[in-house]
């Protein structure tokens, strides 16, 4: 059967994939699209298979807004390399996830997976994922997202090009401020809005080794406590955001701005792209001595 260029065009727009491969594919199936785009799929998703055993440590974080303006979306897509986080097949990839993660109400990335990635496709977003990694040739996962929603109050966000995103809740205060304290968790990663949510093992776990710093110090043991009450002070300061001093204006704590504009944080979630995922350590010497024993073989 001949191939004709409108069967290409039909197929690369289901499939988003490039007009080589989908001319390859319709010849080896004979001109049946359908059958055309399930065996692409099949080796999309075997392509995914042999490539989700490398490390995707880069990425992007995206964060999409309801037109209200009371419901948000952070998502962190990763993939392996700096260069493939630009390019417009990823990030066109990210924000489709951001917008699904936005308007579904599944609580798991498992689940999110599953969505459609666009309103009445059949496409999921772990298929499209799957395309894409066979079409770019990089590992891609979808990592995490949260959703945030408000009555009352506001929701304000921050992005540092495309590796920090912020988001924060916020009762009282404008839209600038908001931006500020985004801003502000952004450049000092507080670990909570104030020294009540402190998790206590961690506080714990301070105050065991302030002890034993002052302990070793040789401090008498009489004033090792007001030492330890001092120590656990700073840190407290340094921990949460109400605590620390404003990145804009050093002389003041988020705190005090908060309160000379009558706000208040009820909460914050930053995301970084690659925190907490071990990267390969690549050794280019070695591998350079292994290639070239190879070659002498």
């Amino acid at each position: 059967m001949a191939i004709t260029a409108s069967m290409v065009k039909e197929l690369r727009e289901r499939t988003g994939s490039g007009m080589m491969e989908c001319k390859k594919a319709l010849v080896e199936t004979n001109g049946d699209i359908e059958a055309a785009i399930e065996m692409m799929r099949k080796s999309g998703q075997a392509k995914a298979a042999k490539k989700s055993g490398r490390t995707a440590a880069e990425g992007i974080i995206v964060i999409k807004y309801s037109d209200d303006a009371k419901k948000a979306a952070m998502v962190e897509v990763n993939c392996e390399t700096d260069f493939v986080a630009k390019d417009e097949n990823f990030t066109s990839f990210a924000n489709a996830v951001a917008e699904r993660a936005l308007n579904s109400d599944v609580d798991t990335v498992e689940a999110l997976l599953e969505q459609p990635l666009h309103d009445g496709e059949e496409t999921t977003i772990n298929t499209a994922r799957e395309a894409l990694i066979a079409k770019i040739g990089e590992n891609m996962s979808v990592r995490r997202f949260q959703r945030f929603s408000t009555d009352g109050g506001m929701l304000a966000s921050y992005q540092h090009g495309i590796r920090i995103g912020v988001v924060v809740e916020l009762e009282g205060g404008d839209e600038s401020l908001g931006k500020d304290i985004a801003m502000h968790v952004a450049a000092s990663n507080p670990v909570c809005v104030s020294e009540e949510q402190v998790p206590a093992d961690m506080l714990e776990k301070e105050r065991d080794i302030f002890k034993t710093q002052a302990l070793e110090s040789g401090k008498p043991e009489n004033i090792v406590d007001k030492i330890i009450d001092g120590r656990v002070r700073k840190y407290l300061a340094e921990i949460t955001l109400v605590g620390q001093a404003f990145v804009k204006d050093p002389d003041q704590t988020v705190g005090k701005l908060l309160s000379g504009a009558n706000a208040k944080v009820t909460g914050f979630s930053r995301f970084e792209v690659g925190e907490g995922i071990e990267k390969k350590v690549e050794n280019f010497a070695d591998e350079v001595a292994a290639q070239a024993a190879a070659a002498g073989n």
